[in-house]
């Protein structure tokens, strides 16, 4: 009897589970076809009501020396392969700037305070890399598709469905913190040096700085370390991206500029 009851446990189990995992693999199963729906033009509206989202949880300069500086940084350039580029100072002690796949581009003024303009510019054409060549529309896709936005759209069955602010706000921190990989780091470097060139700067710019970076991840103060690491975390070895800049701009045949 006791054996009985025993083979009628496992077997309820066994339905149980069989049943509940039939009704995870549904659920997932629509998001992915969901996901499969989703257009770039799709992903890209939702890049921007997350840009939007920042920017109204952030402090947004708008006059003085800061905004004077980024528009003369950023003169003349006004997209990137047919994107167009929007560029804004967030008031922020942190070293860090990040492009999003619609066009959008975000200054830290902590890092206007430790860059001059021609290598800010070097930065900015390494994060405009990354949107030029989808690497920031690749990031931003998985993290929708990971993310409690395709609940929403898998629930709605509408591609344009209304996101909360807070699953905005969580899918705008990952962007601002997206991880590239070591190859992605690499060419973005390249185009950042083609960027620099483009511009009719010299490209020994770029290298100089990652040397900056380097040297306030040391020196610098609680929040810029901080931020610095962060911003280093999943890159190539610092060292080797400058050597391998100096390298390239001196076979070009480029003198290194005094600052």
């Amino acid at each position: 009897m006791k054996r009985l009851l025993f083979i009628l446990a496992v077997a309820l189990g066994m339905t149980s589970c069989a049943s509940l995992n039939q009704a995870r693999l549904s659920q997932s199963g629509a998001k992915i076809l969901q996901a499969m729906a989703i257009t770039d033009n799709d992903i890209l509206g939702y890049v921007t009501q997350s840009v939007a989202q920042l920017d109204a949880e952030s402090q947004i300069v708008t006059s003085g020396n800061y905004v004077t500086r980024l528009n003369r940084i950023t003169k003349g350039l006004t997209e990137v392969d047919g994107t167009p580029l929007t560029f804004k100072v967030y008031k922020n002690d942190e070293v860090n700037a990040f492009a999003c796949a619609d066009g959008n581009v975000r200054v830290y003024t902590g890092l206007l305070d430790v860059m001059t303009d021609n290598e800010a510019l070097g930065v900015i054409g390494h994060e405009v890399g990354h949107v030029a060549l989808k690497h920031t529309l690749n990031a931003y896709k998985m993290s929708l598709y990971a993310s409690a936005a395709m609940d929403v759209i898998a629930s709605t069955g509408n591609m344009a469905a209304a996101l909360t602010d807070s699953v905005l706000g969580q899918l705008g921190e990952q962007m601002i913190n997206a991880k590239y990989s070591r190859k992605q780091e690499t060419e973005a470097d390249d185009f950042g040096y083609e960027f620099l060139k483009g511009a009719n700067k010299n490209p020994y710019y770029m290298a100089m700085a990652f040397e900056k970076l380097m040297s306030k991840s040391e020196s610098g103060t609680p929040t810029q370390i901080s931020s610095i690491a962060n911003l280093f975390s999943s890159h190539p070895d610092t060292q080797s991206r400058i050597d391998r800049v100096n390298k390239k701009a001196a076979g070009e045949g480029f003198t290194r500029p005094e600052k």
